[in-house]
């Protein structure tokens, strides 16, 4: 890693790649929207390396250690809870999946309720002792979701008792039943999850079912971006990064800026955000371009071009949050290979940023990234998924989904990277993606006009 990333990273107050050997846990994220597109939740996806591996790592660690410690449990919760996780999932709750052997031990209880809702597998063993289990936890406020649902059968009858929420799988429940399943439990109370919603067709039939949460990635596909409510002002967005491109003075970066209330509203948040702070509150866009400097309005409009268009935080707009996150992602692992120097952190950076610019232009993909002048090595990779940004484009595509076996094949021609890295990477580009807007108003735009 440079040391040019790590001044950065620091100066944002981004968490570093830290992870304990022992947990043999990692973790990637998935966005979960509600009924107006934002973000409200991410699940969590669980990855555990082989078993040969995951002994090897236990015995080198205990090797340091004496041999007793934590049950698995209480290392699983120790991973769950460490500082890349609680980041990485910024004021979301986070979904996460849970065994029967988890939900009975102690540990479990480590959990804060309030940040986070257990996924039981629609196949667990719901016994007596299961259900009592459940109701004990219930009365500690943790809420419970039946995960993957394709049938009504004994297992969810007996746990819908005591599920605040219902995911159903949209890709394996039979369409005939699905309308009046999903009345049926809108009528019992219970929060609706459409899962596997990868179109805006499957979107559309939920939204009108009366869902109330979507998981998937329908709102990165072209046909989702058209369907967005308000369009920002993304000609100006263009224009800014023309601009961007010489060395423009304060004067006309101001003047550009004002042309885009958004990214002015933004801009004062990342300002004032933790990890640029100047000491005092910053009022003025002439100070907020000062204190946050050329390099990263630059990065910020990249971005931008991506947000819905309404005043919302950064953190619950799905779309940039995707694009920052893959960005972020690219350039940290980028550092990890040879001979990785700032121009290759800076194609790294920009071949996320732009790599589903179509949904945000429509038309295809080749004649926006030629608009926007791209090289041809980040053009490639986009486009190809050739060169080494293509094959960590494809890596994180993966990670996004979770999709941990394609995961373990690309690291094998990766020297020296291992799942549990890339999986950290995400953790990491995911926290940095949400702390600009995370700490600070956006007291003052009302003075940007002065």
């Amino acid at each position: 890693m440079t040391t040019t990333a790590v001044a950065e990273r620091q100066a944002e107050g981004v968490p570093g790649i830290t992870q304990d050997a022992r947990a043999n846990v990692s973790f990637a994220r998935q966005p979960i929207l509600n009924r107006d597109n934002m973000l409200c939740a991410f699940e969590l996806k669980l990855y555990q390396p082989p078993a040969a591996e995951s002994a090897e790592a236990e015995e080198d660690a205990d090797s340091e250690q004496p041999k007793a410690g934590p049950s698995a449990a209480e290392r699983f919760i120790q991973a769950v809870l460490q500082h890349d996780v609680r980041a990485a999932l910024g004021n979301h709750p986070g979904y996460l999946p849970v065994t029967r052997e988890l939900l009975f031990d102690h540990a479990i209880r480590s959990l804060p309720a309030e940040r986070f809702m257990f996924e039981l597998p629609a196949d667990i063993l719901a016994d007596d002792t299961l259900i009592a289990r459940i109701v004990e936890l219930h009365g500690r406020r943790y809420r419970f979701v039946i995960d993957n649902v394709a049938q009504a059968d004994e297992t969810f009858a007996r746990l819908l008792p005591y599920a605040d929420a219902v995911k159903i799988d949209m890709n394996r429940i039979p369409q005939a039943m699905l309308p009046k399943f999903a009345s049926v439990l809108k009528s019992a109370g219970k929060l609706l999850i459409a899962q596997g919603v990868e179109s805006q067709e499957v979107f559309e039939q939920a939204f009108n079912l009366g869902f109330d949460r979507f998981q998937g990635f329908y709102f990165a596909n072209p046909q989702g971006a058209a369907a967005r409510k308000v369009s920002a002002p993304r000609h100006a967005l263009l224009n800014l990064l023309q601009l961007l491109g010489g060395e423009p003075t304060v004067a006309q970066l101001e003047a550009e800026l004002k042309l885009n209330p958004v990214l002015v509203m933004h801009l004062m948040r990342l300002a004032n955000s933790s990890g640029l702070a100047m000491g005092r509150k910053v009022t003025t866009l002439r100070e907020a371009i000062n204190a946050t400097g050329t390099n990263r309005i630059a990065r910020w409009t990249q971005l931008l071009l991506y947000a819905d268009g309404r005043k919302v935080a950064l953190e619950d707009d799905p779309l940039l949050q995707l694009a920052a996150t893959r960005a972020r992602f690219m350039e940290l692992a980028v550092e990890r290979l040879p001979e990785a120097g700032r121009d290759e952190t800076d194609a790294a950076f920009l071949t996320g940023v732009f790599s589903f610019v179509d949904s945000v232009f429509g038309g295809s993909l080749e004649h926006t990234l030629n608009v926007l002048a791209l090289s041809k090595p980040i053009r490639d990779a986009i486009l190809l998924r050739e060169g080494a940004l293509g094959t960590l484009l494809t890596l994180v595509e993966a990670l996004e989904r979770g999709a941990w076996a394609h995961i373990e094949s690309a690291c094998s021609g990766l020297d020296g990277v291992q799942v549990s890295d890339i999986a950290q990477m995400g953790l990491v580009a995911a926290a940095w993606a949400g702390i600009a807007d995370r700490s600070a108003e956006a007291t003052g735009l009302e003075r940007i006009e002065d």
